[in-house]
Formats: structure tokens, sequence, C-alpha cells
């Protein structure tokens, strides 16, 4: 069996303006200047504590814990209505890519479990992934512990599988963890940072990332009727 690892925020879900907008929240209830857009964009991927600090270092730690409880509080009190939508192609691509019987799928994402699951069952997607690492349960990108925590609960060496994402974050954490990398043109970090982290294959869309995915993990990976 093969593992198909995801990033889920600029990878499967475009989820920018759910992100800036819980962002805008949370620093407005502190009467703090917003971050430029793309200073937002930039730490998408990483845990919320890690993306706050980056954000601002100026800021005491207090402040920038408060920063991040109204964030959270933005999805809670549903100021955000619902999960973002996903990319064009992705439902299909995972939909071909579940099919197969020489096949695993996962998730590896800076979300919190209840934000993942919620994007999961509102798109249909439950059972397609056997396993699901999120940021509550460890240290945020690029540490390789949620690659090694998939692939134990896959059953799958570190060289059968391959990790998908947007950013750097994603590839370095891939290459930490041993697994061949894709990073993907439509996100959120510039392409040219995904090739200089080391990415092994740069897609532009959904059908080039199964193409790469067979190249990585052996043609049969995505063969039809396998």
């Amino acid at each position: 069996m093969k593992l198909v690892i995801f990033d889920v925020d600029g990878t499967l879900s475009d989820s920018q303006h759910q992100i800036c907008a819980a962002m805008d929240w949370g620093f407005a209830q502190l009467g703090l200047p917003v971050p430029p857009r793309s200073a937002i964009l930039s730490i998408v991927g990483l845990s919320l504590p890690e993306a706050v600090a980056q954000l601002v270092p100026q800021e005491s730690a207090a402040t920038q814990a408060r920063i991040v409880e109204f964030y959270k509080d933005s999805y809670k009190t549903r100021r955000i209505a619902e999960p973002a939508p996903l990319f064009a192609g992705a439902r299909d691509c995972l939909d071909r890519l579940a099919g197969r019987e020489d096949l695993l799928l996962g998730v590896a994402t800076g979300k919190s479990r209840r934000g993942l699951d919620a994007l999961i069952e509102h798109h249909g997607l439950s059972g397609y992934f056997i396993t699901r690492q999120v940021a509550d349960d460890h240290p945020s990108k690029p540490h390789p512990s949620m690659l090694f925590t998939a692939l134990a609960e896959g059953g799958v060496e570190a060289r059968d599988a391959v990790m998908i994402g947007d950013t750097t974050y994603d590839i370095e954490m891939g290459r930490a963890a041993g697994l061949a990398t894709i990073g993907v043109g439509w996100g959120y970090h510039p392409v040219e940072e995904l090739v200089e982290a080391g990415a092994d294959r740069i897609v532009a869309d959904f059908a080039a990332l199964e193409a790469a995915i067979g190249e990585l993990l052996g043609e049969e990976a995505c063969a039809p009727g396998k």
C-alpha cells in the first residue's frame, strides 16, 4: 500500500477568506492593526499560536494568546458561517484516488480537530482519510511529528508515502520525515519558495498532481482500475 498525505488549507480547500476574516476579527477585538493579507496568508499552515507569534512577534505572549482565542471564537460563534470551499477539481481527484485499491489517503494540517472534522463533514468526505493529523496533537509544521504518526497509523514506510502541500512548511515537514514531496501551485506560498524548499515535484492542477503521485510512488499507484 502507498500513502498519499494532503495538507488542507491552500491545498484541498480555498480557506483564505475564512482565515483572513477570523484573523481580522481577532486583531480588531484588541484594537490592534490587522496585518496585511499577504502576511496572513504567508503563515497559513502553521499551528495557530505559532502563526500569530510570527505575525506579531513584538506583542507579549499574553496578547498573542488573546488573539488566538478571539480567532477561535470567530468560528465558535459562527461569525465564520461555514467551512471553506474545496478548490475546483479537488473532489474529483479525491474520489479517484480513494477508489484505488493500492492507495491510502491521509491529511496533515495546521487546522484544529474541530475545524478539520467540520470541513470533512461539510464536504461529505467522511471515510476518505485513514489518518487525520491536526495541530491539537503535534508540534507545528514543519516538525515531522504529524507524518511519523500518519505513517504509523497507515502501516506504511516513508519510501511509500508522499506529502502534498502548498507551503514551504509542508515541503520541509515531508523532507524531514523522509517522504517524497509535491508542491501545488494554486495555494498560498509562491512556487519559487516551494522549489527552494526542495519539493520533488511542482504541479499546476489536480490532473498534474495525480500524474506526479504516480511518478513518485510508482505508476500503478494512479493507474486506472488499480
